[in-house]
Protein backbone atom coordinates (compact mmCIF):
# COMPACT_ATOMS: atom_id res chain seq x y z
CA UNK A 1 0.00 0.00 0.00
CA UNK A 2 1.49 3.13 -1.15
CA UNK A 3 2.04 6.46 1.49
CA UNK A 4 -0.64 8.39 0.34
CA UNK A 5 -3.32 5.68 0.51
CA UNK A 6 -2.78 5.35 4.60
CA UNK A 7 -2.53 9.07 4.72
CA UNK A 8 -5.96 9.91 3.13
CA UNK A 9 -9.03 8.21 3.46
CA UNK A 10 -12.11 7.72 1.24
CA UNK A 11 -15.43 6.24 2.92
CA UNK A 12 -17.44 3.74 0.73
CA UNK A 13 -20.09 6.64 -0.03
CA UNK A 14 -17.61 8.42 -2.00
CA UNK A 15 -16.23 5.82 -3.47
CA UNK A 16 -19.29 4.29 -4.90
CA UNK A 17 -19.74 8.19 -5.93
CA UNK A 18 -17.23 8.41 -7.45
CA UNK A 19 -17.55 5.06 -10.07
CA UNK A 20 -21.14 5.97 -10.41
CA UNK A 21 -20.36 9.49 -11.72
CA UNK A 22 -17.86 7.91 -13.78
CA UNK A 23 -20.10 5.83 -15.13
CA UNK A 24 -23.74 7.79 -15.94
CA UNK A 25 -21.52 10.72 -17.38
CA UNK A 26 -19.65 8.47 -19.98
CA UNK A 27 -22.62 9.46 -22.45
CA UNK A 28 -23.83 12.80 -21.09
CA UNK A 29 -24.42 15.16 -23.91
CA UNK A 30 -23.97 18.03 -21.60
CA UNK A 31 -20.72 19.02 -19.43
CA UNK A 32 -20.77 17.80 -15.64
CA UNK A 33 -18.51 18.51 -13.04
CA UNK A 34 -18.13 17.68 -9.38
CA UNK A 35 -15.90 19.47 -6.95
CA UNK A 36 -13.63 17.19 -4.53
CA UNK A 37 -11.56 18.41 -1.47
CA UNK A 38 -9.94 17.14 1.84
CA UNK A 39 -10.57 17.49 5.45
CA UNK A 40 -7.46 19.10 7.35
CA UNK A 41 -8.29 17.05 9.92
CA UNK A 42 -9.44 13.76 8.80
CA UNK A 43 -7.45 13.50 5.42
CA UNK A 44 -10.59 12.06 4.33
CA UNK A 45 -11.44 13.34 0.49
CA UNK A 46 -14.68 13.96 0.01
CA UNK A 47 -17.46 15.58 -2.57
CA UNK A 48 -17.63 19.12 -1.49
CA UNK A 49 -20.43 20.54 1.13
CA UNK A 50 -23.26 20.76 -1.06
CA UNK A 51 -22.92 18.57 -3.55
CA UNK A 52 -23.73 19.83 -6.81
CA UNK A 53 -23.23 18.21 -10.18
CA UNK A 54 -22.31 21.61 -12.31
CA UNK A 55 -23.76 22.11 -15.69
CA UNK A 56 -21.32 24.60 -16.90
CA UNK A 57 -17.90 25.91 -16.75
CA UNK A 58 -19.08 29.66 -15.84
CA UNK A 59 -21.32 27.65 -12.95
CA UNK A 60 -18.04 26.14 -11.58
CA UNK A 61 -16.37 28.84 -11.66
CA UNK A 62 -18.40 30.43 -9.63
CA UNK A 63 -18.21 28.48 -6.72
CA UNK A 64 -14.63 27.49 -6.76
CA UNK A 65 -12.53 29.27 -3.42
CA UNK A 66 -10.21 31.87 -4.28
CA UNK A 67 -7.57 30.52 -1.30
CA UNK A 68 -7.93 26.95 -1.60
CA UNK A 69 -7.31 24.23 -3.78
CA UNK A 70 -9.90 21.64 -5.32
CA UNK A 71 -9.80 18.60 -7.46
CA UNK A 72 -12.52 18.99 -9.91
CA UNK A 73 -13.97 15.99 -12.06
CA UNK A 74 -15.04 16.72 -15.19
CA UNK A 75 -17.02 15.19 -18.12
CA UNK A 76 -16.75 17.22 -20.99
CA UNK A 77 -18.35 16.13 -24.12
CA UNK A 78 -17.11 17.85 -27.71
CA UNK A 79 -16.41 17.52 -30.86
CA UNK A 80 -13.54 16.60 -31.93
CA UNK A 81 -11.73 17.98 -35.49
CA UNK A 82 -12.42 14.87 -37.22
CA UNK A 83 -15.97 16.05 -36.50
CA UNK A 84 -16.19 12.66 -34.00
CA UNK A 85 -17.90 13.31 -30.82
CA UNK A 86 -16.29 12.94 -27.51
CA UNK A 87 -16.50 12.67 -23.74
CA UNK A 88 -12.80 12.61 -21.90
CA UNK A 89 -13.31 12.03 -18.20
CA UNK A 90 -10.51 14.65 -16.81
CA UNK A 91 -9.80 15.96 -13.29
CA UNK A 92 -8.90 19.84 -12.77
CA UNK A 93 -6.46 20.43 -10.57
CA UNK A 94 -7.01 23.13 -9.19
CA UNK A 95 -4.48 25.45 -7.29
CA UNK A 96 -4.81 28.99 -6.61
CA UNK A 97 -1.56 30.84 -6.26
CA UNK A 98 -2.54 32.15 -3.26
CA UNK A 99 -3.00 29.15 -1.01
CA UNK A 100 -1.06 28.60 1.74
CA UNK A 101 1.81 26.24 1.46
CA UNK A 102 0.11 23.78 3.91
CA UNK A 103 -2.74 23.71 2.08
CA UNK A 104 -0.85 23.03 -1.49
CA UNK A 105 1.35 20.36 0.41
CA UNK A 106 -1.82 18.42 1.53
CA UNK A 107 -3.42 18.36 -2.26
CA UNK A 108 0.00 17.72 -3.90
CA UNK A 109 0.06 14.60 -1.89
CA UNK A 110 -3.17 13.12 -1.99
CA UNK A 111 -3.44 14.48 -6.25
CA UNK A 112 -2.17 10.55 -8.01
CA UNK A 113 -4.50 9.06 -5.20
CA UNK A 114 -7.26 11.00 -6.18
CA UNK A 115 -6.62 10.24 -10.19
CA UNK A 116 -6.10 6.36 -9.44
CA UNK A 117 -8.89 6.72 -7.50
CA UNK A 118 -11.37 8.34 -9.73
CA UNK A 119 -10.05 6.25 -12.90
CA UNK A 120 -10.16 9.66 -14.87
CA UNK A 121 -7.94 9.88 -18.01
CA UNK A 122 -5.79 13.26 -17.72
CA UNK A 123 -5.17 15.59 -15.10
CA UNK A 124 -5.23 19.28 -16.19
CA UNK A 125 -3.70 22.12 -13.59
CA UNK A 126 -5.20 24.87 -13.14
CA UNK A 127 -4.36 28.39 -11.15
CA UNK A 128 -7.22 30.22 -11.63
CA UNK A 129 -11.10 30.15 -11.95
CA UNK A 130 -10.45 32.28 -15.34
CA UNK A 131 -8.46 28.93 -17.02
CA UNK A 132 -11.67 27.15 -16.62
CA UNK A 133 -12.18 28.70 -20.25
CA UNK A 134 -9.14 27.16 -21.80
CA UNK A 135 -10.51 23.73 -20.98
CA UNK A 136 -12.18 22.80 -23.85
CA UNK A 137 -9.02 23.93 -26.03
CA UNK A 138 -7.22 22.01 -24.00
CA UNK A 139 -9.54 18.87 -24.39
CA UNK A 140 -8.97 19.38 -27.67
CA UNK A 141 -12.65 20.88 -29.29
CA UNK A 142 -13.28 21.77 -32.42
Amino acid sequence: MSSEARLYTFSQETKDHLRKFRLGTSRSNEPQAVIYMINKQTKEIRQDEDGTVYKSLEELADDLPDHSPRFILLSYPLTLPSGRMSVPYVMLYYLPTTCNSELRMLYAGAKELMRNTSEVTRILDLESSEELEEVPAKLGAA
